[in-house]
């Protein structure tokens, strides 16, 4: 008897199914890359308990033939191409044609369409149909998709809360509409409207619509061509960043796409003038040969394959450069003093610190800093993994209920033994001077250490902010002037869900619009002047985590503000303040490391400074040998 057979045409969709159908957000995406195939000049998207209920795609496209009707929910039927060539020089978003029977065979779907005056009602459920009839529906057409997964429970368990997935297909709406600003879109759940945009083709509206007002004034226009390739679309000046690379949209042939290495030039276009770990908004649509893109490499049509791609990315890189460098807003810094193999050395050290234990990690130290060029004659001391200090803050607050006092959780906790070893590790340190207004010089009874300030600053700040930040009171500074804060509505949907650990912060969000916030009071431990840049960067946290625990929460706060309120390079101190310091940092937990992980201080040895003076020489008498 034969055991290879044919699977059922609706078992094969259903495996179809998972790979073009994750979630709803790939639901809303499938249907609406088809709207945009028809020509649709609107697109309107209602999803009701963020789209396990129901999604309802509808469109004023060219609608689907009679004949064709029942032929589009058949697997790898497509009008889209007909032959080997048209495969690699795809224009529309849609090619495979997987979309429909793997979205049909896994949901309740009502599909009613018009391509003139008579139009059709298609029913299927499961794969299989249920009605067909004639309908009298307007041109274009109304795909609505019910109790999706409803065949297939095991997919259900993947399913994420239902806020992450509203905020998943918002932000697949929201690059659709980016990619197509010649189109009107909204989208709609439980019958509240998240966003609109006008379709009147002006990309600066559409990131309007996305982003908010004024973040939309904030972005620069960008325009360029070569033989290969067309840019056009806005990269955000370089006050305007987020903390993560998903406010990068980038289009090629109309098609939203994620690329690394894109990504990557995106960035280097901007040079120094980004600060570290923030990245810029940037929506840039690229125009090329269809034949110089492989769009056939994935069923969601998200990676692709580019022939040119390090000459595509050399003009990103090049474009973005000279039109930021326009704007005169920040001077190029120095070129990096280090080498690309230092640069590659302190990635390893980083690893190793990350990886290892404290005892490890020293001896990974020390091997890398044997083969540097430039540090013979130096080494950090101690360094530890910040993970240690982290997982310590988690088992100490994890449990602790809202709103009880942060320091009588940590006082349960304290080691005298413990803290007395550590002080007792750390060099007692007489302060000579400063160096460049960045460095503090001291000895000890070993050598010489150097102190970078700012570094030092941080960890002292840091163990004091660890404390304040969770101390919740309601001490709070009212602000003259309210924030008002715009988000996408992907971003405003988390927002909401989210606002109960926000306020364990101090911070109380109120709704102000559609997808705003305002902010009428802070926690009186904010730096003056940095009010907005503080909840901003706080937001993002969550925005990039949504899993954070209050815990962590607290720790990247603290971290944050140590860092703004720590002394800056070239900030001259007095013999008075440098002392001061030196004296407050035996005293931390951490003495050896900022909470990024860098050294507070490196030391030399007496013995090597007599070898960099050559005091420590072959004796005469061995030299007298050799010379006999």
């Amino acid at each position: 008897m034969a055991k290879i057979h044919e699977l059922a045409e609706v078992l094969a969709n259903q495996i179809s199914a998972g790979e073009v159908i994750e979630r709803p957000a790939s639901v809303v995406k499938e249907l609406v890359e088809n709207a945009l195939d028809a020509h649709s000049r609107q697109i309107d998207v209602h999803v009701s308990e963020a789209g396990l209920k129901t999604i309802q795609v509808i469109d004023d496209g060219d609608g689907i033939a009679a004949d064709d009707v029942l032929n589009a929910f058949k697997r790898h039927a497509t009008s889209k191409i007909h032959n080997r060539k048209d495969l690699f020089k795809v224009h529309s978003l849609g090619f495979r044609g997987e979309a429909l029977p793997s979205i049909a065979s896994v949901a309740d779907v009502i599909l009613e369409t018009s391509a003139g005056l008579v139009g059709q009602r298609v029913h299927l459920r499961g794969g299989q149909v249920v009605d067909q009839k004639v309908s009298t529906v307007r041109k274009g057409t109304t795909v609505t998709v019910k109790d999706l997964f409803f065949n297939t429970p095991a997919r259900l368990k993947y399913v994420k809360s239902p806020a992450t997935e509203l905020a998943n297909i918002s932000d697949i709406v929201n690059r659709l509409a980016l990619s197509h600003p010649e189109v009107a879109f909204s989208l709609a759940h439980n019958g509240h409207l998240l966003f609109k945009t006008a379709g009147n083709g002006h990309l600066q509206q559409t990131i309007a619509g996305v982003y908010g007002v004024n973040n939309a004034k904030k972005m620069l226009a960008v325009r360029a061509e070569n033989l290969d390739f067309k840019l056009h679309g806005f990269i955000s000046l370089p006050e305007l960043t987020r903390s993560s690379r998903r406010y990068i949209t980038v289009l090629i042939n109309g098609r939203y796409i994620k690329n690394f290495q894109l990504n990557k030039a995106i960035i280097a276009g901007y040079g120094s003038k980004l600060m570290v770990g923030r990245f810029p908004v940037v929506v840039l649509a690229i125009d090329m040969d269809p034949l110089l893109v492989d769009v056939n490499v994935h069923p969601a049509k998200q990676e692709v394959r580019l022939s040119k791609e390090s000459e595509l990315g050399d003009f990103i890189q090049q474009t973005i450069y000279q039109r930021i460098a326009q704007e005169n807003l920040i001077p190029d810094a120095n070129e990096n003093l280090h080498s690309r193999r230092q640069v590659e050395k302190a990635d390893q050290l980083q690893m190793a610190l990350n990886k290892a234990s404290a005892a490890a990690a020293t001896s990974a130290v020390s091997q890398i800093a044997e083969t540097a060029a430039d540090t013979t004659a130096s080494e950090p001391i101690t360094n530890f993994s910040n993970q240690t200090s982290l997982a310590a803050w988690d088992t100490k607050y994890q449990n602790e209920q809202v709103g009880a006092p942060f320091g009588a959780a940590q006082a349960a906790t304290v080691d005298f033994s413990q803290a007395r070893t550590k002080k007792e590790r750390f060099p007692q340190l007489d302060y000579i001077g400063q160096l460049h207004g960045t460095y503090l010089l001291a000895q000890g009874s070993t050598g010489l250490y150097i102190v970078d300030q700012h570094a030092a600053q941080e960890r002292v700040n840091y163990e004091y902010y660890r404390q304040k930040i969770g101390d919740v009171s309601a001490d709070q500074q009212n602000l003259l002037v309210p924030l008002v804060l715009d988000y996408p509505a992907s971003d405003a949907i988390i927002l909401r869900e989210k606002q109960a650990l926000l306020q364990q912060l101090g911070l109380n969000l109120a709704p102000f619009g559609q997808n705003s916030f305002v902010l009428r009071s802070h926690p009186a431990w904010f730096k003056a002047g940095q009010e907005e840049a503080t909840v901003r960067e706080m937001i993002d946290y969550i925005l990039n985590d949504q899993k954070i625990t209050v815990a962590k929460f607290r720790e990247k706060t603290a971290i944050m503000m140590s860092c703004k309120r720590a002394i800056k390079a070239n900030h001259h101190l007095d013999q008075q303040q440098a002392k001061a310091l030196l004296k407050r940092l035996p005293e931390c937990e951490n003495p050896f490391n900022c909470p990024h992980g860098r050294p507070v201080l490196v030391h030399f040895t007496n013995q090597d400074l007599e070898k960099m003076f050559r005091r420590i020489q072959e004796s005469h008498t061995s030299l007298r040998g050799e010379m006999g």
